[in-house]
């Protein structure tokens, strides 16, 4: 492993998370590869495996604020894009139907606005007075 090039934190991702991460991604794009071909049965299979593994990865980085937000906005995402295939699987002829994907799009937004401007300031004020706490000391 290369040595950073900077002083900035390195972020690494433990072999066990992933492993789950890239098989989601494979999930992921088997259902919406037979979403895009209208394969119904398979695309409604994947949804199982897709949404399960987001759940795993959103449970194992739950410690990690930045983490946990971003995998619940992903989950959200994940929520949407199911239930809009739902739709056109079954109701292909009630496309307003998918406006109702608004709603977990709309909570999964929601996760990343709140990370961005109420966890990430606060976290940036917290360790700002710790330094200005360490700097005091004699």
């Amino acid at each position: 492993m290369q040595p950073p090039l900077t002083d900035e934190p390195v972020y690494q991702v433990p072999a066990r998370f992933r492993f789950s991460e890239n098989l989601h991604i494979v999930f992921w794009l088997i259902k919406d590869i037979s979403w895009a071909m209208l394969w119904q049965p398979l695309g409604m299979v994947m949804v199982i495996p897709t949404l399960l593994l987001a759940v795993k990865i959103t449970i194992q980085t739950r410690y990690i604020k930045s983490e946990l937000y971003h995998n619940l906005a992903i989950l959200c995402w994940i929520c949407a894009n199911c239930t809009w295939m739902t739709f056109e699987f079954f109701w292909p002829e009630h496309d307003s139907l998918r406006y109702y994907t608004a709603i977990p799009f709309s909570f999964g937004i929601g996760f990343i606005v709140y990370y961005y401007l109420v966890l990430l300031p606060a976290a940036g004020k917290r360790a700002v007075a710790v330094v200005e706490k360490v700097d005091a000391a004699p």
